[in-house]
């Protein structure tokens, strides 16, 4: 059983995944109402989105599908750390740190959306990560 401090890990791990969530729920909020004033149906939505679906209501679908594939190893080094007994002040701001740009990503994506911006906290995002990864790896040598 991992020591009361290695547990501190999740919480960036939880607040992600909190978030992860949240995001979620505009899914079918923003299909919904595309689909009232655009006259769309549920078949736009078959296979992901038509082309009929407006750019506004595939944002949050994509935004997900942010949250879901890279993080996952966000996920996987923060339980490698917590089981291997390495949370220390250095895990927890590299976490935090990946949980903040990772939030700061999806608010850009969801609201002004310009991609220069969005591609510099998605890459700073994954320095971050890169660096848990290496670290964790390092301390288990």
């Amino acid at each position: 059983m991992p020591a009361a401090q290695d547990l501190l890990i999740l919480r960036p791990m939880l607040v992600l995944a909190c978030w992860t969530l949240l995001v979620l729920l505009l899914v079918p909020w923003v299909r919904w109402r595309a689909m009232r004033r655009h006259g769309l149906d549920w078949d736009d939505f078959r296979h992901g989105e038509s082309l009929r679906v407006p750019p506004e209501a595939r944002v949050p679908n994509r935004a997900v599908m942010n949250l879901l594939e890279i993080p996952v190893l966000f996920y996987v080094v923060c339980l490698g750390v917590a089981l291997a007994g390495r949370t220390d002040a250095w895990a927890l701001r590299l976490a935090w740190a990946y949980v903040a740009l990772r939030l700061l990503h999806s608010l850009i994506h969801l609201g002004y959306n310009r991609v220069t911006h969005r591609l510099a906290v998605f890459a700073a995002s994954n320095v971050v990560l890169g660096a848990m990864l290496v670290r964790l790896l390092w301390q288990l040598r």
